[in-house]
C-alpha cells in the first residue's frame, strides 16, 4: 500500500474501543500527528464532525468550453463539490439531492439507537466522497468456541454515485479484524434510501427491520456454535478448494494464480491464528475464505481498506460468506442450517 493511503487513513479516519479490539492494521504512529485517530473508549460525536465533516457538500453548475469561446452551462446538471479545498466528487442530473453526512450519518444514528451505543468507528474515503460511522456495544462478545466479535450497526452514503445511504447490521471479527455476515443466515437487514428529492428515512419502519443491534449477538453466536459442530476432513476441505478454486488445465498465468489462492488458503488453514483454531469444522472454512479475502487477495482498481468497506456496505460480504457454505454443503452432501437456501 502507498504512503498516501496510509497517510489517508491516519487522518481520515477514526478508531474507537481499541482496550477491545487493539489498534488498526493501517496504525503508523509516525503519522498520527499531534491528534491519534485512536481512541481507547468510544469515539466523541464532537470529534466525527470537527475532524471528519468539517466541510459541506455544495452543488454547483457544469460549464463545458463553448467552440465559439468562454463557457456554456451543461442544463440539467450539477456537480457535488467539497465545500474546504474544490474536489469534485461527482456530476449529476439536477434531481439527485446530496445525503450530508452529519444529518444522515450522525443525527440519524444517533435517533435510531439507544444510550448504551456508542461510534466506534468513522471515516471518509475516495476523498471524501464515501463515509461510514459504526456504532457499537462497549464490551466484546466471545462465544464458547472462543471466537471473539463485535455486532454493530453502520451508516455509510456517497457524493460520488456508487452508494445509496444504507444503514445495515454486521459483525466485526476481532481476531482478523474482518466484517462477516450478519447471523450468517441471510443477507444482512439493512436499509437503503436514494438520493433523490424526496427521500426520508422512516425511523420506526428503519429500526424495526435492522433489528438494532443486541439481537445480533445472539444470532451470530448461534451460527458460530453450529458451524464449529459441523466436522471438516482433510479430504473435504481439498475437495471445497477443487470447488471454490477450480484449477485450469492448461498451464499459464491462470494456474498461477489458482495455485497461489489455494496455497494461502491452506496455510491459512493449517497455519494461521486467525483460522487454524477453528480447522477441521465449518466455521475455520468460512473464516479462511473470509480473511484470505480481507487480507490476502490481491487488489484491482481499489485500495484493499476502500475495497473492504465498500463490500461490507453493499452485502458482498453477505455473499462471499453465504457462498462458501453453500459450495461446503455440497461437498459434505448435507444441508448446513445456516446457508442459505
Amino acid at each position: 500500500m502507498s504512503k498516501e493511503t496510509l497517510e489517508w487513513l491516519n487522518a481520515n479516519t477514526l478508531i474507537g474501543f481499541t482496550d477491545r479490539r487493539g489498534t488498526a492494521w493501517h496504525y503508523r504512529a509516525s503519522m498520527q500527528g499531534e491528534e491519534p485517530n485512536h481512541y481507547s473508549g468510544p469515539i466523541p460525536v464532537d470529534d466525527v464532525k470537527r475532524r471528519l465533516f468539517n466541510w459541506e457538500a455544495l452543488s454547483s453548475p457544469v460549464y463545458v468550453e463553448d467552440p465559439r469561446g468562454g463557457l456554456a452551462q451543461v442544463p440539467g446538471r450539477q456537480a457535488i463539490v467539497r465545500s474546504d479545498n474544490g474536489h469534485v466528487m461527482g456530476i449529476f442530473s439536477d434531481g439527485y439531492e446530496p445525503h450530508p453526512y452529519v444529518e444522515w450519518l450522525i443525527n440519524t444514528i444517533s435517533r435510531l439507537l439507544d444510550s448504551d451505543l456508542s461510534i466506534g468507528s468513522a471515516g471518509l474515503l475516495k476523498n471524501g466522497a464515501v463515509a461510514w460511522v459504526s456504532v457499537e456495544v462497549p464490551e466484546n462478545v466471545v462465544t464458547p468456541e472462543g471466537v471473539e466479535f463485535r455486532p454493530h450497526l453502520f451508516g455509510a452514503t456517497s457524493f460520488d454515485g456508487s452508494l445509496a445511504t444504507t444503514f445495515k447490521r454486521a459483525v466485526t471479527s476481532i481476531v482478523c479484524d474482518n466484517t462477516m455476515a450478519a447471523g450468517l443466515a441471510e443477507r444482512g437487514q439493512q436499509v437503503k434510501i436514494k438520493h433523490s428529492r424526496h427521500s426520508r428515512l422512516r425511523l420506526a419502519e428503519a429500526r424495526d427491520a435492522l433489528n438494532i443491534v443486541y439481537a445480533l449477538a445472539d444470532e451470530f453466536s448461534t451460527a458460530v456454535r453450529e458451524l464449529c459442530r459441523v466436522e471438516v476432513s482433510r479430504r473435504q476441505w481439498n475437495k471445497f478448494l477443487d470447488a471454490h478454486v477450480p484449477m485450469p488445465d492448461e498451464r499459464g498465468r491462470s494456474r498461477t494464480m489458482a495455485e497461489h489462492k489455494r496455497d494461502t488458503l491452506t496455510k491459512l488453514w493449517d497455519h494461521d491464528h486467525r483460522v487454524a483454531p477453528w480447522s477441521g469444522t465449518a466455521w475455520g472454512v468460512v473464516q479462511a475464505v473470509n480473511t484470505f479475502t480481507h487480507h490476502e487477495q490481491n487488489v484491482r482498481g481499489a485500495e484493499r481498506a476502500e475495497r473492504n468497506m465498500l463490500r461490507a456496505v453493499t452485502g458482498a460480504i453477505d455473499d462471499l460468506d453465504q457462498g462458501t457454505l453453500i459450495t461446503l454443503s455440497k461437498i459434505l452432501d448435507r444441508p448446513l442450517s445456516v446457508a442459505a437456501a
